[in-house]
């Protein structure tokens, strides 16, 4: 059974992000499951704070862009939008080169918000950043839901 009330392609979410953040830090999406959305970035100059390192913001915007099109497509898009009340993440590991992976699922999906988590591995499947994300589900209309 499926989470998604007006699933995308893969190819519009992708063009989605043209002359956005998304496409300034390389954020492609990769896969879309059951219940699941799957990205990637590189850790390039793009992503990089001046140590070298994957920049913790740079890994913020890759976990709030997937589980906010994940949010997107769990409504009528018609009637609703849903946009980032809150979210936190803890980096627990350092990445210095290559690409990571985001994959964002829901732990709740309600009429008025919606609560997902996003795990950011590296290429070794290691663990680099685990996020949780709040959405507002806001009516088009600006009315209450």
């Amino acid at each position: 059974m499926t989470i998604w009330r007006s699933l995308l392609t893969l190819d519009a979410l992708n063009a989605g992000g043209d002359g956005t953040l998304i496409r300034h830090l390389g954020i492609v999406f990769t896969e879309i499951g059951a219940d699941f959305v799957r990205g990637t970035m590189p850790v390039d100059e793009r992503t990089k704070q001046p140590f070298g390192l994957l920049h913790g913001g740079a890994s913020v915007a890759l976990a709030e862009t997937l589980g906010s099109m994940g949010a997107t497509m769990c409504v009528d898009r018609s009637q609703y939008v849903c946009v980032g009340q809150e979210i936190n993440a803890n980096h627990v590991r350092a990445a210095r080169s290559g690409q990571v992976t985001g994959t964002a699922r829901p732990l709740h999906i309600g009429g008025r918000t919606q609560v997902w988590t996003v795990e950011i591995l590296n290429e070794a499947g290691k663990l680099v950043c685990t996020s949780r994300l709040t959405m507002a589900v806001i009516r088009v209309d600006g009315r209450d839901p």
